[in-house]
């Protein structure tokens, strides 16, 4: 039986049977571009996500999450004013670093944490701050943008990810505002023979778990002061804050001379019979009876150690506010980087000379742990010292409570003018600066200030700054490994995973293409899986490797071992040829290096630290999905747009390659 047919109504010759239409039919007509054919319209074949009808509503959502920020390429223009050197970054780096580390942590992890040890804990957190220093350095060169992490990730991993770096970075720079402040009260306390602290203490205690002892109205009062200072202008902040920082380093150096001239070596040789009994306590590393350990130089263990150095990251906190000064800064491409290494160098030197001082001057376990400078000038008998060291302490911690105010302004009026907050944040005064974030992130602080614990706020801050940091490294990995921008932009066909890896692994591409970058991507996810698992087991499973447990030496080998030939896929690949004024060397392994010791850093903090880290990101997520997802700035850019912030310069997209390879502009001046 012959089908029945019927010619083409357009006359072009064909003839396809009557009620028959191939699903799939994209045939059209020569001259007016329809379908040749009159046919009847029969329904198609659903695609995929049609037959699961919640994909094509997550689709839209996970794009959202996803994108990512156009940066301008005259980012030299900026709303803000580009008035600082680099010695004004360089100041303002070690002002906001050398506050309350050296004031107050030193004396309170020496005494419950490290012992004598603590100049080792803030080495291990100084090489630490250093490899996320690095990264931050190479970013600063690239998109020297205000922001920081926050705009890092945004140009590199999307929206997502960047609202949970800056609101992170918010958590760390609040927290840090308030700590110094504290510090700031306690020593000044200290002068007035804590007269201050027993009259609060009398009239307003405080006896909920994680409130301080007593509301320190004097902390908070302080706090919006300097707010309203730096309102004025960044020029003016940061000539203030040279002064002080000089005097403040001056300070430092007679601390450090005077330990070493009176200290005594024989109090980091204490033995267990020297120190006293505490009935009912335990030491943190081996379970004795001693309140403090049991002597020595590492009297906690080197556990106590590891939980110091992941404490005194709160000390190394301060550099990451020169990578938010990208649209202040005259020449930022070469000050920034310049900015972040001189002020690491100087700030570690300080901490290991002032931590070593104090314990040489006293036995670790009569350590005050409030104002512990002061006391150990009274201890070796130099009473007048006391007072001269107390009233540079309070100069110092000026400086550095400006110093950890600066950045907040400057996180907040980023992610406000992209839309990620209210917008109200981003408004910027006469005098190019922005007030509002000013006064408003001030506010905050003097309310952690006037209510919280120290010990608590430092605790939940290091998570933040420890993710921070990890992020930040991850996404230079992914930076140096994208194609140029002559590769052409194609999806790679499906390749068999392991197949990917053993190609990529034996015979690399000679440049970046996309399957080189996604094979860098994957690695980099398989190493972050990894790398919890490292740091679960030498957590959990610290005293089991220490006894040399064949089960939990395997359980960490193993992981050890995936990462090690991650490391290698991704050394295998070829780096991008662009080149920035500073580029982080001995890629990829001090980057992820970076990661691993990051993440084993934040497996030693307790659990209510994460706890209340969690609530804090909980608060987080129910501000962007609840206001910044639907108001984000680039949501609501054409696409293809080349105009940012009504600028008139024309952008770039920094966007992604499939399965997270990077593209982004390169470096001005490249």
């Amino acid at each position: 039986m012959v089908a029945e047919t019927q010619p083409c109504s357009r006359h072009c010759g064909r003839v396809t049977p009557l009620g028959y239409r191939k699903p799939f039919d994209t045939r059209k007509h020569p001259s007016e571009g329809r379908k040749c054919c009159r046919e009847p319209e029969l329904p198609s074949p659903p695609l995929p996500f049609q037959a699961v009808p919640c994909w094509g509503r997550l689709l839209p959502v996970l794009r959202m999450l996803s994108r990512r920020k156009q940066i301008p390429a005259a980012s030299e223009r900026s709303s803000l004013r580009r008035c600082l050197s680099t010695v004004d970054l360089v100041a303002l780096g070690v002002g906001s670093t050398l506050g309350a580390g050296v004031y107050i942590l030193a004396g309170e992890v020496a005494k419950t944490s490290s012992g004598p040890s603590i100049v080792l804990s803030f080495l291990i957190a100084a090489v630490v701050s250093a490899l996320a220093g690095l990264c931050y350095a190479e970013f600063g060169a690239r998109v020297p943008l205000a922001g920081s992490a926050y705009l890092y990730s945004y140009v590199t991993v999307g929206e997502l990810w960047a609202f949970i770096t800056g609101w992170n970075l918010l958590l760390s720079y609040v927290i840090g505002t308030a700590s110094v402040a504290r510090a700031w009260s306690a020593t000044f306390d200290q002068l007035l023979g804590k007269k201050m602290g027993r009259f609060l203490a009398a009239h307003a205690a405080m006896s909920s778990v994680g409130l301080a002892e007593y509301p320190d109205a004097f902390a908070a009062g302080l706090v919006v002061l300097l707010a309203g200072l730096l309102s004025f202008g960044v020029k003016e902040s940061t000539t203030v804050n040279k002064v002080f920082t000089a005097l403040n380093v001056l300070v430092l150096l007679f601390v450090t001379l005077s330990g070493f001239i009176k200290g005594d070596l024989s109090n980091w040789k204490l033995r267990e019979d020297d120190l006293p009994w505490a009935a009912g306590n335990q030491s943190v590393a081996d379970n004795t009876t001693g309140a403090f350990g049991v002597g020595g130089f590492m009297p906690y263990g080197f556990s106590g150690t590891l939980t110091g150095a992941s404490t005194c990251f709160y000390a190394f906190v301060g550099f990451d506010c020169i990578a938010t000064t990208g649209e202040e800064v005259r020449n930022p491409q070469r000050s920034i980087p310049m900015g972040i290494i001189l002020s690491l160098l100087i700030c570690f030197l300080a901490y290991f000379g002032v931590s070593a001082a104090l314990t040489l001057m006293m036995p670790y376990y009569l350590l005050d742990t409030m104002s512990p400078l002061p006391v150990a000038f009274e201890y070796i008998g130099w009473s007048s010292a006391k007072h001269a060291v107390a009233v540079g302490s309070l100069c110092a911690l000026t400086t550095s409570l400006l110093g950890s105010m600066f950045p907040m302004p400057r996180i907040l009026y980023a992610m406000a003018r992209d839309g990620l907050l209210f917008k109200p944040l981003a408004k910027v005064s006469r005098r190019q600066c922005p007030v509002v974030a000013t006064l408003v992130s001030g506010g905050v602080a003097a309310l952690l200030a006037l209510l919280f614990d120290l010990k608590a706020l430092v605790d939940m801050m290091s998570i933040g700054t420890l993710l921070a940091y990890s992020l930040v490294a991850g996404c230079v990995l992914l930076l140096r490994y994208r194609p140029g921008s002559s590769i052409k932009d194609t999806r790679a066909g499906k390749v068999p995973a392991v197949q990917l890896w053993w190609d990529h692994l034996v015979h690399p591409p000679s440049h970046p293409t996309p399957r080189s970058s996604s094979a860098v991507a994957w690695a980099l996810t398989a190493i972050a899986a990894l790398v919890c698992a490292v740091s679960w087991v030498s957590t959990a499973g610290l005293q089991c490797l220490c006894a040399g447990g064949a089960w939990c030496i395997t359980a960490l080998a193993l992981p050890l071992l995936g990462i090690l030939v991650a490391a290698l896929l991704i050394w295998r690949q070829p780096q991008s040829r662009e080149r920035a004024s500073f580029m982080v060397p001995c890629l990829p392994f001090l980057p992820l290096l970076s990661i691993t010791i990051n993440s084993i850093l934040m497996a030693w903090l307790s659990a209510g630290a994460w706890l209340r880290y969690l609530l804090w990101m909980a608060i987080g997520f129910l501000i962007y999905f609840g206001y910044g997802i639907r108001h984000s700035a680039e949501g609501h850019q054409p696409e293809g747009a080349a105009s940012w912030e009504a600028m008139g310069s024309t952008a770039r997209e920094v966007s992604l390659e499939p399965c997270g390879t990077v593209r982004c502009p390169s470096a001005s001046g490249q």
